[in-house]
Formats: structure tokens, sequence, C-alpha cells
């Protein structure tokens, strides 16, 4: 087994690093027949580790075979630790190939004399029971040993029956009723009764077995009215209906009963927990009885706790579909107002309570009823949400403890939202801001500074006015170089950049590099200067990155930061541009095109096989072919004074009956530069494809310029190519409401800038005047004034995913090609494994992974005649669904022509929104089709001028079945 593992990684050609499965598969057999127990012991525990790195079925099948081979013969303390690793390692279980083997070693401990070993088994069985659910020895074994003496079997065949009876219809059918005669039987004991009532959760395999169960808990709640009791039996209620679904408006009420009539606080508080769970699960199942009824229970009681616990139920309930139901199906909800309401009057009743968790609570449902319910008049609504706030703000900001840190931030949030959705509140709030960071501790001027930023981009209101507060507050901080102060450097950095948004002021430059000297370190100044990068202060970013230079310790930082300073200035460059000067503009094209070949030199020495900087190198590529695109534009606009039209060229458009002959010249260079417009918005939307981990304002980014190279090819189609069918239907705006970004706001007043004049210009006058040509520059100018925002995928990745195939057959050399008979065809298996960095789905999810497999014939050997095309190629294509992060599908190829042939498999990501991603890998491999010996034969007969035989004749005729 060892040695096919190794084989297999060497087949899938993973590099050398990873062919050490076998050594280190071999190096923990090798500990697991120790004598030593301890040398035993660090042998299993390290088998996890082992399994994240070679995730593929042929080595996992290896490893747990020989687990169980322990588990069989040691003892109990390494029978537990067999336990611990398979519990560990649960979405490994599904690759184990021999499972009947695996389970014959491990059942057979179940007949040991020693109840701990038989409980051991029992618990291993539970946690293998994804892959046997159905497997009636275990069931038989798990349902006798609820009738054990053993408290320690009793208790491991409780566990092994949750698990089985959540996997396996005919399990539960068949323990239902054994359970409940334990649970209502006299002699079995209270604390066991309460073990084993969670099973009940995971009867919903069907209506009448769930129905059952809650017939059964509800006799339970009547009958133990205990407190351990009742709480164990009510979260079990809930955690059945929550799977079954249809019982949930029951469920709400009852939980709602007990919170309003049971006096026990323990009971209380887990009925708001459970309420708080369906809250979340399945808040359109909420009416408004049940909300009015947990308003009233928070307006009555006189517990803080209790109080903030259904506050914080009513806060989840106020972001969902659940308040509109809410305030819609009040009777007469036409005659109130807004304030007559419960919810609201509890609300602000809680804005200003001592307790700062619940007066969070109080603005947020304020706040959700203000963003949600937009149809209503809720004028007096808004103002009470934002006086909540101005006076949480005050309040949390001059403390430093964790819990006014949780709630500020709650409060800044609920800030973001309401500016958000009511943007004429946003000069208040920004106001308020400003006024409180003066006097704020310094953890809370860090969120603050996030909060006003984070306003900022959405909308433009901070004013050139506030700067000289901010410049204070910033001349102020840089006394001291505690990490608070640094990161609130660049906080209030980042805050500078987004209120100033055309060009910094030499004023504000100085003051900002002179606090950087005094009191930050290397790591402060290249944040800021990546922000400044994102907010396009080009020049403030050229001059950081160059002070940062020489401090880095590596020659790759070194690029890294060189290639960024490049950039930078050809950004720079490009900030000096006027309408109607074109030769100053082909100057500063050019300057910037320098500038960004130095980089992206640079930026490619900074690259290293662990970190490609695959999305950046792409990015620059396609910045660098659109400026010469831009550049090219503006010499053909030029060439109509420099090379106008022959006298003959109307004489020529009529001969040639193309009437943009008479244009001369420049209409065939208008065309290839359209082409070359459309060629660059592909190369866009690719990237963009490839994209996969990118965050969406990185996305957006891409879009926008992958839209400047669309506007551009429709001007030129409009104005100059093709006036008569232009449409301007599909790119007329669809409105700036949702803007993320002030580039995003600018480029969008640039395309539709631009499309109006080509609007106005189209079919007025017959193509090409130099009013066309100069159109056409001024597009090319206005859409490079705009500073290039390099977001935060070009510096940070927070997402990492990637996929790792293997192909199997695979030669054990990546040259030499597979052998296949013609007359045969190959079955394929694709198998991959989906890996993730330290934050999966983080922007998006894999749903599905699409291989692609298709065969191209290289080199042909035999007969030279003609060969019908589809013979040629295999073209496949198939979706799986991966099932904890593993999937594997298999193709059948066919190979009737000889010679060699090259496979591709190439795989691609769905999302969960259907959004297809060419993430990659490519895998290839060749297979040589071989002539079957028969065929051989027969042809060299043939050859020989020999009539086959009459048994050859006939073997032929039954040859193709």
């Amino acid at each position: 087994m060892a040695a096919s593992a190794k084989s297999f990684l060497a087949d899938a050609g993973y590099g050398e690093q990873e062919l050490d499965a076998n050594s280190a598969l071999m190096e923990l057999d090798k500990g697991l027949r120790s004598g030593k127990l301890g040398e035993q012991c660090e042998a299993v525990v390290r088998f996890p580790r082992l399994f994240q790195k070679y995730p593929f079925p042929i080595l996992i099948n290896s490893a747990f075979l020989k687990l169980a081979d322990v588990f069989r013969v040691g003892n109990n303390f390494l029978r537990l630790c067999v336990l611990k690793v398979t519990q560990q390692s649960e979405k490994h279980l599904e690759k184990i190939l021999n499972v009947d083997e695996f389970v014959k070693r491990v059942f057979s401990v179940i007949h040991s004399n020693d109840p701990v070993a038989r409980a051991i088994t029992l618990r291993m069985l539970g946690s293998m029971a994804s892959i046997i659910p159905e497997r009636k020895n275990a069931h038989h074994s798990i349902r006798q040993s609820l009738d054990s003496h053993d408290n320690v079997e009793v208790e491991a065949a409780i566990f092994a029956a949750a698990n089985f009876s959540a996997q396996s219809k005919d399990f539960a059918v068949g323990i239902c009723n054994k359970i409940s005669e334990m649970i209502q039987g006299l002699a079995t004991p209270v604390d066991l009764k309460l073990k084993l009532i969670p099973i009940l959760q995971h009867m919903h395999h069907d209506a009448s077995l769930a129905s059952s169960s809650r017939q059964l808990l509800q006799q339970l709640v009547t009958s133990y009215p205990s407190t351990k009791m009742v709480i164990v039996t009510l979260h079990t209620f809930t955690l059945l209906a929550a799977s079954s679904l249809v019982d949930i408006p029951k469920q709400i009420q009852l939980l709602l009963q007990y919170l309003k009539n049971d006096p026990r606080k323990a009971v209380k508080r887990l009925a708001i927990q459970d309420l708080k769970l369906l809250a979340n699960k399945t808040p359109h199942t909420w009416s408004r009885e049940n909300i009015q009824a947990l308003c009233e229970s928070a307006l009555n009681t006189p517990y803080d706790s209790l109080k903030m616990g259904m506050l914080t139920v009513l806060s989840t309930l106020s972001g969902t579909i659940a308040i509109k139901q809410y305030f819609s199906s009040a009777p007469g909800a036409a005659a109130t107002t807004a304030r007559s309401f419960d919810l609201v009057k509890l609300a602000q009743e809680c804005c200003y309570h001592n307790n700062r968790g619940i007066a969070a609570h109080g603005v947020r449902i304020l706040t959700n009823i203000s963003a949600s319910c937009q149809e209503k008049d809720l004028l007096p609504l808004e103002q009470d949400a934002v006086f909540g706030l101005e006076a949480l703000l005050v309040l949390c900001s001059q403390d430093d403890s964790p819990g006014a840190q949780a709630t500020l931030k709650i409060t800044l949030t609920c800030m973001v939202k309401l500016v958000k959705c009511r943007p004429h509140l946003s000069q208040s709030v920004v106001e308020s801001l400003l006024a409180q960071l003066h006097s704020a501790q310094d953890s809370a001027r860090i969120l603050m500074c996030h909060c006003l930023a984070a306003i900022a981009m959405q909308l433009p209101v901070l004013a050139d006015g506030m700067l000289g507060d901010l410049m204070d507050l910033y001349k102020l901080i840089g006394q001291s170089a505690t990490d608070k102060k640094q990161e609130l450097l660049v906080s209030l950095a980042t805050v500078i950049f987004v209120s100033s948004q055309k060009a910094l002021s030499t004023e504000v430059k100085t003051v900002i590099k002179q606090q950087l000297e005094n009191a930050s370190n290397g790591w402060t100044a290249y944040r800021i200067a990546r922000q400044a990068s994102r907010m396009g202060n080009h020049d403030m970013a050229r001059e950081l990155y160059q002070s940062l230079l020489t401090q880095v310790a590596s020659e790759h930082f070194y690029f890294w930061l060189n290639s960024l300073k490049e950039f930078s200035h050809a950004e720079q460059c490009l900030s000096g541009l006027q309408e109607d000067n074109y030769s100053s503009a082909l100057s500063c094209i050019a300057e910037a095109l320098k500038s960004y070949h130095k980089g992206i030199a640079s930026l490619t020495a900074a690259s290293t096989p662990l970190n490609p900087l695959s999305f950046q190198c792409g990015f620059v590529k396609l910045r660098i072919d659109l400026l010469q695109a831009f550049s090219q534009l503006i010499c053909t606009c030029n060439s109509l004074k420099t090379s106008p039209p022959p006298a003959i060229a109307t004489t020529i458009a009529m001969t040639s009956g193309n009437d943009l002959q008479r244009c001369g010249r420049i209409s065939n260079q208008m065309k290839h530069s359209m082409e070359e417009f459309r060629n660059l918005a592909t190369r866009y939307g690719d990237l963009y494809q490839s994209s996969f981990d990118a965050d969406s304002a990185t996305l957006r980014n891409v879009e926008l310029q992958q839209q400047s190279c669309l506007l551009i090819s429709h001007a030129i189609e409009a104005l100059i190519l093709d006036p008569e069918s232009a449409s301007f239907q599909e790119y007329s705006s669809n409105g700036t409401a949702h803007v993320e970004s002030e580039y995003e706001r600018r480029m969008m007043s640039v395309f539709n800038h631009v499309l109006e004049e080509v609007e106005s210009l189209n079919r007025k006058y017959a193509p090409v005047s130099y009013l066309h040509t100069a159109c056409l520059c001024n597009a090319v100018i206005a859409l490079l004034k705009v500073p290039l925002s390099f977001q935060r995928y070009f510096f940070q990745k927070l997402q990492s995913t990637s996929i790792k195939l293997a192909l199997s057959p695979s030669p054990r050399n990546p040259a030499e090609p597979i052998a296949v008979q013609n007359n045969q065809q190959l079955a394929l298996k694709v198998e991959g494994v989906v890996q993730h960095g330290s934050k999966p789905g983080l922007f998006r999810k894999i749903q599905s992974v699409c291989l692609n497999v298709s065969s191209v014939l290289q080199s042909k050997s035999g007969q030279d005649y003609k060969i019908p095309i589809e013979n040629m190629t295999n073209e496949m294509e198939q979706r799986v669904e991966p099932h904890n992060d593993y999937f594997s599908t298999q193709f059948l190829l066919n190979f009737v022509i000889l010679g060699t042939h090259n496979i591709t498999v190439e795989s691609s990501v769905i999302d969960s929104n259907g959004i297809v991603w060419k993430t990659g890998p490519k895998t290839t491999i060749f297979v040589k089709s071989l002539e079957d010996p028969y065929s051989q034969q027969v042809r060299l007969q043939q050859q020989q001028g020999q009539p086959p035989s009459q048994q050859q004749q006939q073997r032929t005729a039954y040859s193709r079945f």
C-alpha cells in the first residue's frame, strides 16, 4: 500500500518536496511497530498532519488500515489515541477505499471482555457513522450496549446512537422506542436521562417520527419540571423543530410562553438562547404576535441580563424580513405613527439605558427600522437613532475596556448603515465623529477613523474645511511610538487621503512625512503608502516607497517596493494631462510607459515560485497595453492633420462601394484601434475570471478598466466606423446609487460625460471631421486624468483557494506516454482536493468544480489517410460538487487514430452564485494509441498477399462485438 502511495504521488507529478509522502508514512509505520508505548502514541497522533499534507485516497486508505491494526491489537490508551485521530480527520473518512476491511479490524474489539475497550469501539463506530450508516452489526451492538451495567459503555453507546440517528433513518426509527422507554423508565437514573434526551433532536427523517418525538418531549416537559430537565428538553425540542421545519411557529410560541411564565432565570435564559437560534435560522416564520409578545416581556422584565438577551433576539429580527411583517401587518397600520409601536417604544427606552449593551441593541433596532422601512415616514425615528448613536459614541469613546470597544463597534457599524440608507444624515454624523476624535481614547480613535473612511468612501462628506482638525490631531499623535499610535497614524492618514480627493497639498504631505520620520517604523510607512496608492494619491505614495527602499531585508522586497515606486511615478506623470493639448498628452503617456516598463521588470524580479504575483503582473501588463492603445489612438487622430485624405479618395470610395474610404488611411487605422480596445476588454474579462480570491472592490476596479476599453471602442464605432447603426441604449447609465468608492464615482461620471459628447456628435457631421477626432482624444484624456486606484488584492490576499489534481493512470515519468490499444477506451480518473488559506469562503465559496478534458492528436503513426475530425479529438466536460473539499470523477476517452495524443485536464470553479471562475490548474499527460494485435496480423497478411482463412474471416465479422 505504501509503495502504491509513492507511485500515486509520483504519478501526479507534484514536484520533489511532495514525493516524501511514502517516506513520511514509512516513518510513522516504524513508530507504530515500535515496542515503546510512547513512540507508538507519538506516531498515531502525527497522522492528522500527514492527512492534511497528502489528502488523496490511496495514502489515507493505507494509513487508516494501519491505524485500524493498532486499534485491534493495542491497549486502551492507544485505542483512545486512534479514536481522537479519527475524530480529528472526519472529513477524510470517505476517502477510505477498503471500508469493509477497516470496519472489520475495528469491530473485532466489540467482543472484548473489557467494557472500556467496548466503549472506545462504540465511540469509534459513532465517529465513523458517516461512512457506515446502515451497518446492521453496528446498530445491534449499540442497542445491546445501551442495556449494559457499565456507565462508561452506556455513555459511549449514547454517543454512537446520536451519531447513527443523524445519519440513518432506519436506525433512528428502530432506536426511537428504545430511547423513549429508557427515558420514561423508573430504573433509569436522571443524569442518564439528561444524556438520552438530546438523541431525539435527530428524529427528523420523516414527519411521523418527528411528530412522535415531539409528543414524547411534550410529556417530558410537563412530567419532569426540574430546571435541568426542562432546559435539556426545551433545547432538544428547539433543535428538532429547526431540523424538521414544520413545527417552528409552535416552538416559538412554546419558548415565548416559558419566557413569560416560568419564574426561573436559567429557563428564561435558555428560552432566549433558543429564540435567537430560531431568529437567525428562520426569521420569516416570526409573526407579528410573536414579536409583540417578546417586546412585552422585555418591557416588563426588571432584570438587565434578560432584557439584554431579548433585545439581542429583537435586533437580529430587526435586520430581516420579520420587521417589515411587523409594521405592515399591524391593525390600522396606516393610521398609527411609527412611535406608537411597542418595539419602537422599547428601543427608544433602551437607547439611553445605563447598561451599554442594552443601549447598543436599542440603537441597532432603531437603525434597522430606519434602513429597512424606507417607504414609511420615519423622520422622528431617524432623529432618535442619530441622538442615540451620538450619546453612545460619547460614552464609549472615553472608555478603553473591551466591553466599551465592542459596543463602540456596534455603534459605528450602525452609523455607516444609517448614512448609507439615509444620506441626508451624513453631515451631522460626520461632525459628531470629528468632534469626538480629539477627546477619545486611542483604541476608540482607530475605530472612529475606520468609520469616517467608510462613510467618506460612499459619500463625499469630508470637506477641505475639516482637514485642519485632522492635521492638528495627526501632529498630536506623532509624539509617541506605541503600537496603538502606529495603527492610528495609518487610520488617520487614510481619512486624510479620502477627504482630500484631488491632490494633497504640499503642507499636508510635509506634515505626514515629518510625523512618519519622527515616530513610525517602516511597516507603518508602507501601510500609509499602500493606502495612498488605493486612494490615487500617487505623488505621496512614490515618496514613501522611495524612502522605504533601503530599509528592507531581502532583494525580493526591494524589487517589490521599487516596482510600486515606478508605478506610482508613472501614474503621477498622467496627472498633468490637459484637455485639447494632445502633444503634451502623448509625451506624458510616453513618460508613464517608461516608468511602467521599469516597474514591470522590477515586479517580475520580485516574484518567487511560492508567490508568483500573477494578478499583479497581469494587471500591470494590461495597464501598459491600455496606455499604448490610448497613445496609438491619439496618434491616429492626429494623422487626420498630418496625412489628410487624398484628392481621389471620393472616387476610390465610390468604386470600392465603401463610403469610409473617403476619409483616407485613418479609417483602417481606426478599425485596428477599435479591435485593439475590444481585445483589451476581453483580456480584462479573463483577468477578472481568474481572480477568484479577489475582494469585490478589486473586481469592480478591473470591471471599470474593462468598461473604459469598451467605451472607447464604442465611441470609435459610433463616431467614425458605423454611425448609422450605433445604439446608445445599452450603454446608458444605470444611475450611480451603488457607487462604492470615489474612484468609481469619478470613472462613472467620465463615462456618462463621454457618452453624452459622442451622442451629441453622432450623425450630426459626416465622418471624419476634426470634431470627431477631438472628441476621441478628449475622452482618452478624461479617462487618464482619473488617478488609477491600486486596490487591496494588488497588495494583500485575504482569501486563498487552490485546487490540486491527480490523474490515474499516470506514467512514472511525465514525458512518457501511456500505451492504449486503439480498439479500447481509456478510463481516465480525475481526483482533486480543494485547499484553503486561513479564511476559507471569505468573499465567495466553491459550489462545484467544472472539469474539462480535451485530447489532441500530436503525431500520427501508420498509414497517412484522411481522418474525420471528430476521431482526432476528445472534448468532454463534467461538473462535480466537492464533498469535504474532495472530488473525483471519470472520463471515457477514445483513441481510434494511431499515434501520440496529448490529453489536457483543466479545472475551473463555479461559486454559489453560479459564476464560472477560471482558477486552473491545467494538467497534461500523453497517450500512445497502438494497433491491436489482431488488426495488425490481418494487415500484415494482406500486405503479403495471403487471403485470411475462413476462421479468421468469421472472427473479423464478430470482432466488432
